[in-house]
């Protein structure tokens, strides 16, 4: 008989940053082995249950009993499992004997040498809670936990201490055995709002019986929900907006939905883990505190407190006032809300006397005491790492038509705020409380954003610094760090990314091509290369830095959608300037959807592929021009005309960046091209004859590659 079957764990404190991620994979390894063992029915549902002290899956249309069914098993080839006078060998026995099946039982599948024996074997079917314990215990093995703890003197492990097992079949409880505990049908409520147990009738009445009796809700999806929008509602009484992301951009605020807010923050998904009856209470701070930056405040709000600061609506400064989540709903909070303002005053206290007692000394005094802080030891301390990006930051600043003093200044004021007592309490505000103590210290407000800017972007889909000063300081920051780091062995492995050189490379991609900047990437890696000591990096690490981000942008472009074709056919003809790699891919996309494109593709493959069998015989002629004297055939003479009709119009779209239309203006060349390799003998016995044809198909493949090797697109 089909009904829904309802487990649940009652434990100790989970742990709340992977408890959706634990309920998600216990509920999904329980629902995949009833299936592997028959027992769900072709519509059942699985639906996981999490709160802090449990963990839970309801599914529905499970069998009582699995029907009989027919196993199958596959056994050795028949060629291997017969001799020479068609008596079973060894393999055969042994299959026979596993499987309990005799010879005449068995069954061939197949053909030729892909026959084998099959065995059909009749299973009557068992009752669920034969199978359900192992179900559980393995599906309990399977969580993603690190570490295990015992508890009592017992022998069983799990991240948390079990107390209570709840399994239901319908309104009858299953007979199963799981960490030491035999499993029941009553469970506990909410640890302070319900003292009594909760019985649980019926495995479909879990989630209304526990939130009815036990002031409980058990779904974390619909905490998370009812949670957001009290924040929404509180917020808007306040005339403020919440956030929950530490390192969140102010200036995207204003244009962003609390569900946009909420999917950037892991703090909401937090404090959902960390209650089961969830009420969201108004708190507020004295006024005096909004002069420390608001970063501050907010990250200590957020790290120490999981509470949500407001901002004010229409400004996005912060507000004295900040929403908690608490676990208990009561018709006085009152106390709840004065014990959490008690509680975080200390920490906005401490904010604001680090932040007072830093701006005491300037960041130029700081930067000498970087000479005491181990940076790598193969690389030096931090001073003189800020020395290497300083002197980068210059040379590129130049570049870029920025001011190289300033760009200089930015570069080695970058780093001392990391020895202030506000980054070492909050390492995250690196950068940004640099910005707000260099503006304190008089400087250049240009050289304090980009001493902010220069950890720009610091994760996927994060702003890139903004001007030539910033984007000087910021490439140079990047290019040392993966320079150097690469250069002394500390390559990327797998998943082991310790030193975050694929974040450092794509950071240095997207500069380069989003903002765009009209700068070589091999040219900044020798040069980046050569800041370097003679002898502490390898002599090839500029190389082979580049073929380590060629290897980023080839999966940064795949994410915006170019084909693997298009890329490679931009990418053989880029030569670094990756500020003109989105709209050279924009023209080949456009090229290749023409309906020439893929014979303009092979043409070109096909002057390739001379080109290389002549290389030898060209020699040193790969520059020299076209003798129209030598050209012969009425083929060969309106091929070179057409490639001169067309070459000024093409070399103009090509420098104006219009790469569509200077692929388009190939179109035209297609019909003398096919009459070309119709008629005309490229490889013929005349030597100059031969080269002078080999040369027009020399000066044809530069006219058609300028944009992109399009031999690439050729299927």
């Amino acid at each position: 008989m089909k009904q829904t079957l309802l487990i649940e764990l009652l434990t100790e404190e989970l742990p709340p940053k992977v408890l959706e991620k634990l309920s998600a994979t216990f509920a999904n390894e329980v629902f995949a082995a009833l299936k592997e063992q028959a027992l769900l029915g072709d519509d059942s549902v699985c639906t996981p249950y999490c709160t802090p002290r449990r963990l839970a899956v309801s599914i529905t249309e499970v069998e009582a009993q699995q029907a009989d069914r027919i196993i199958e098993r596959k056994g050795p080839a028949v060629a291997a499992g017969l001799d020479a006078e068609g008596k079973p060998t060894k393999a055969l026995e042994g299959f026979m004997r596993s499987a309990n099946v005799t010879l005449a039982q068995l069954q061939r599948a197949g053909e030729g040498k892909a026959e084998c024996f099959i065995a059909r074997i009749e299973q009557k079917g068992k009752p669920l809670e034969d199978y359900l314990s192992a179900i559980i215990v393995q599906a309990l093995k399977k969580l993603p936990v690190p570490k295990l703890m015992r508890w009592g003197d017992l022998e069983h492990q799990f991240v948390r201490p079990v107390h209570g097992l709840t399994v239901l079949h319908g309104s009858s409880v299953v007979a199963s055995e799981v960490l030491g505990l035999s499993s029941g049908n009553v469970t506990s409520g909410h640890r302070f709002l319900c003292s009594e147990r909760v019985t649980i009738a019926h495995a479909d009445d879990y989630e209304a019986t526990l939130a009815r009796d036990g002031r409980v809700v058990a779904s974390f999806a619909s905490r998370r929900e009812s949670i957001a929008a009290r924040l929404d509602q509180l917020a808007g009484e306040n005339g403020a907006i919440w956030i929950g992301h530490a390192n969140f951009d102010q200036s995207k605020l204003m244009s962003m939905s609390n569900e946009e807010r909420s999917v950037l923050s892991g703090l909401l998904d937090e404090v959902t883990a960390l209650v089961e009856w969830p009420e969201v209470y108004v708190g507020q701070f004295e006024a005096e505190y909004l002069e420390v930056p608001q970063e501050c405040l907010i990250l200590t709000m957020q790290q120490n407190q999981k509470y949500f600061p407001l901002l004010d609506a229409h400004s996005g400064k912060l507000l004295n006032k900040f929403l908690i989540v608490s676990n208990m709903q009561i018709a006085d909070p009152h106390h709840i809300i004065e014990g959490n303002q008690r509680v975080v005053l200390p920490r906005l206290a401490d904010a604001r006397f680090f932040f007072n007692q830093d701006r005491r000394q300037k960041l130029e005094s700081r930067v000498e005491k970087l000479g005491s802080v181990v940076y790598h030891n193969k690389l030096g301390t931090q001073l003189q790492r800020v020395e290497r990006i300083t002197s980068l930051a210059g040379t590129i600043a130049r570049l870029l038509g920025a001011d190289k003093a300033d760009a200089e200044l930015a570069a080695r004021l970058s780093k001392a705020d990391l020895i202030t007592d506000m980054v070492g309490e909050f390492p995250e505000l690196q950068g940004i409380i640099g910005h707000y103590y260099a503006l304190h210290d008089g400087e250049k407000p240009a050289v304090a954003s980009a001493i902010e800017a220069h950890y720009h972007p610091r994760f996927a889909g994060d702003t890139l610094p903004q001007g030539p000063l910033a984007c000087a300081v910021a490439l140079a920051d990047k290019l040392e760090t993966l320079v150097g780091i690469y250069g002394v062995g500390q390559i990327p492995t797998g998943d082991k990314d310790p030193f975050g050189l694929r974040r450092q490379a794509l950071g240095i991609l997207r500069i380069l091509i989003e903002t765009p900047l009209e700068l070589s990437l091999p040219a900044l890696l020798k040069v980046t290369a050569d800041n370097f000591p003679q002898g502490m990096l390898s002599a090839t690490v500029a190389a082979e830095v580049e073929g380590f981000m060629l290897d980023r942008l080839r999966g940064y472009l795949r994410e915006q959608d170019f084909e693997i074709a298009q890329i490679e056919a931009v990418l053989a003809v880029l030569n670094g300037r990756l500020h003109e790699v989105l709209p050279r891919l924009q023209g080949v996309r456009t090229f290749a959807a023409l309906a020439v494109a893929k014979d303009l593709a092979a043409a070109n493959k096909r002057v390739q592929n001379i080109m290389r069998k002549n290389a030898e015989e060209l020699g040193e002629q790969t520059q020299a021009a076209v003798n129209p004297a030598l050209l012969k055939d009425d083929a060969e003479r309106e091929l070179y005309q057409a490639m001169q009709d067309i070459a000024p119009m093409a070399r103009g779209y090509f420098e104006r960046g219009d790469y569509s239309n200077n692929l388009k203006t190939l179109v035209t060349l297609k019909p003398f091209i096919d009459d070309f390799f119709d008629k005309v003998m490229v490889m013929a016995e005349d030597k100059p004859l031969r080269l002078n044809r080999a040369m027009l198909l020399q000066q044809l493949g530069r006219l058609m590659n300028q944009s992109a090797d399009i031999s690439k697109l050729a299927a």
